[in-house]
């Protein structure tokens, strides 16, 4: 179920998805998605904008292969 956030001063995209979802990989391609025009009003979003955040995208659906540990030395 998606939520919907207020730009408080100062705020990015960048940063309401940080705050939510506690990353931004993924999630702000998804919020933008979600929020069609909003790329227009800036990178600074003006106060009270209404922002509709998806239901958490999955690390698959971001795009974020699992990462294998590298061994430096076999």
């Amino acid at each position: 179920m998606a939520t919907v956030v207020r730009a408080q001063q100062g705020d990015t995209l960048d940063r309401i998805c940080l705050r939510h979802y506690g990353r931004t990989q993924g999630a702000t391609e998804a919020a933008l998605e979600a929020n069609p025009g909003l790329a227009e009003l800036g990178p600074i979003l003006p106060i009270g904008t209404p922002v509709t955040l998806p239901d958490a995208p999955t690390q698959a659906s971001a795009g974020i292969a699992a990462q294998q540990p590298v061994n430096l030395w076999d």
